[in-house]
């Protein structure tokens, strides 16, 4: 699992003309599901995110968690994170998963991130989507399951 983290003042994503999702404060996030991915790496990769303290406090130090500054998620699916661009001129996505797969872990995660009690907001799986985006930092993360855990 690989997730683009953004920390953000806004973000939205739109999907043939209609916000599906928008938050103010927080993060976006970018997620790709590989092939040998499960649930348990989605629940974990969820409570890193959780977890992490990225943001200012008083003496401007990243020491606070979107929890304690009362930020929200948009989560978009994005499986392009898993392209291989080694050879060639055409990408390889074969470390993605299958689109079957794919969105029921993208489920679970997002499902994770409501029940550590945090406000979610999701694009549309397989949809072809806009997101627009006001990076806050910029602080942006690449966290990968296959580092991390």
């Amino acid at each position: 699992m690989r997730v683009v983290l953004q920390r953000v003042k806004q973000a939205s994503v739109t999907v043939q003309g209609q916000c599906v999702g928008k938050i103010d404060q927080g993060y976006l996030l970018l997620v790709g599901i590989m092939a040998q991915d499960t649930e348990a790496v989605v629940k974990k990769m969820a409570m890193k995110i959780h977890d992490l303290r990225i943001f200012e406090d008083e003496h401007g130090k990243m020491n606070l968690s979107i929890e304690q500054v009362g930020g929200k998620i948009l989560s978009i699916s994005q499986f392009t994170l898993f392209a291989d661009c080694r050879k060639g001129r055409r990408p390889s996505f074969d470390r993605a998963a299958r689109p079957e797969m794919a969105e029921g872990l993208i489920e679970q995660f997002n499902q994770a991130l409501k029940e550590s009690g945090l406000e979610v907001e999701t694009g549309i799986f397989r949809a072809e989507m806009q997101v627009d985006l006001t990076n806050d930092g910029p602080v942006t993360l690449i966290l990968d399951s296959e580092e991390l855990f």
